[in-house]
This record gives C-alpha cells, structure tokens and sequence, in this order.
C-alpha cells in the first residue's frame, strides 16, 4: 500500500480529534471509510461532510470499545455491509491525568480497555483477513509518551508502551507477507484529550490534529514502520530517554508534568476522549 486512492479505511475514534482529522485527511486522498465511535449524532455529520466534499464512501459504526465483545462486533458490522478492509487506523484511545492513587479507577480501566484491549483485538480480527488476502495495513496510534514511564500519567503512558512494543512485534511477524504495520508518535496535539478537568496542554507546544494526520499518512506511504508526525522536538525527547536510566527518566518526567500543573488535577465533567 503506497497510495489511499479506492481503498477502504477503518478509523475508529473518529468522532472528533485526531480520529476525524484522519477520516478528513483519508477522504482528501480518495479512500472510502468505515467512522467507528460511541457518538453516532458526531459521526453521522462527519460522515455527510466528507461525502459531500469528496466522491467517497462513508459508512459508519457505532460502537463503545470498553467492551470486551466490541471488536467482533465491529467486523461482523463490517461483513455486514459487504466490505474488506484494506486499512485499519488504531486511533480510539483514552487516558487520566493526576496522582494515580488520588484519582479515580474508572478511568484507568477505560483506558486499558480502549487503548490496549481494544486495539489489540480489532488487529486481530481484522487483521486476519488482510493476512488471508495477501495485503493491508495497520496504523496503531501511540504517543511519545509509550517511550518514558511519566508520573501523573502513569496509566496512560504504559498503555501506549504496550502499543509500541506490540506494534514492533507484529510488524516483524508480518514482515513479507503483503500488510504492513507502523506505529504512529504524536507529541502533544490540540484534541481536547484534557477536557473535563483542571489539566491543560500549552499551546505553544502542541500539533493541530490535521498536520498530525498527514504526516502519519505520509509516513505509511513512504513504508515506514514507525511515524513521529509532529515537530522534531517530540521526537528528540524520545531519544533523550532511551539514553538515560529509567528511574532518572521517570524523576524529570515527573517534575516536567509537576510544572505542568498535572499533580494536582480535579475533574470538570467526563475524563473521557
């Protein structure tokens, strides 16, 4: 897969964010859709849009990917209607913010669930048709953050380290067989992963959701196996803990997001993105 003309892509968390940035930057690039998201009144209007803006298809899926059961039931939808899919986008995920023993459980849980239950059976079982038929791609949505344990977000961060080394795995595995996979890096990025509570990102630092999108998707293109879409000092942070020890990672992770305001976080409204 070197171009997104005529295929069909799956992008789940495609509600709002980065997940209808890519459905948007998919659609631009002329590939028909599957929209996956709890939010079936949000993924209906993108839905019209990118119909009305681009000679696609876009079908949507409603779906909660706290549940155990809902990546079966995402493929069969998918049977269903008479699709094959050429292109999964991992992109759903969730995460909490603060002291790990001061803040709700709920919230961590969700985040296992999506991030890394999730993910991991939609691979599989979408996967195992691309396998079949000899071609594919898989998109996985990590963060920079799967590269250092960071207090205060302790859960969210080994999420996305399992994303990581799960990812690499697999592409390993799948190594000349007709379907590719990368794991994607963003740094920082303008989503709202925050609303609901006290927390908040400094924009003087953070990636709009569309650039993200389209160096991920230029990255894929290009065959890559790993994507660091946003600015380069995103990616520089990774190096710098990879070449430290991890308990000194962890302690300037720890006073970085202390700074940040993140060891003292109370909650607005949902915590969920």
């Amino acid at each position: 897969m070197d171009g997104y003309q005529h295929i069909t892509a799956v992008v789940t968390g495609a509600s709002k964010g980065l997940g209808a940035a890519y459905a948007r930057e998919l659609a631009s690039r002329g590939a028909h859709l599957v929209l996956v998201a709890r939010s079936a009144r949000a993924l209906h209007a993108l839905a019209g849009e990118l119909r009305q803006a681009h000679a696609v298809r876009v079908d949507v899926i409603t779906a909660d990917l706290t549940e155990r059961h809902a990546s079966q039931a995402v493929a069969d939808a998918i049977g269903a209607l008479g699709l094959e899919v050429d292109l999964l986008v991992n992109n759903a995920g969730t995460g909490s913010v603060g002291p790990f023993l001061g803040r709700p459980l709920e919230p961590h849980l969700r985040s296992v669930d999506v991030n890394v239950t999730a993910l991991t059976g939609l691979v599989h079982v979408l996967g195992a048709g691309m396998l079949e038929r000899g071609r594919g791609g898989i998109i996985n949505i990590a963060s920079t953050a799967a590269f250092q344990p960071m207090p205060y977000q302790a859960g969210y961060a080994a999420t996305k380290a399992f994303v990581l080394s799960f990812t690499e795995a697999l592409a390993e595995e799948l190594r000349g067989t007709g379907v590719r996979v990368m794991a994607a890096h963003p740094g920082a990025t303008a989503t709202g992963f925050f609303d609901g509570t006290t927390a908040s990102m400094d924009p003087r630092h953070t990636d709009s959701p569309a650039t993200v999108a389209a160096g991920t998707l230029d990255d894929f293109a290009r065959g890559r196996s790993r994507s660091f879409p946003g600015r380069a000092s995103h990616r520089a942070g990774t190096w710098v803990s990879r070449l430290l020890p991890r308990t000194t990672v962890a302690r300037i992770t720890g006073r970085l997001n202390r700074r940040a305001g993140f060891d003292d976080v109370s909650d607005l409204g949902p915590a969920t993105t």
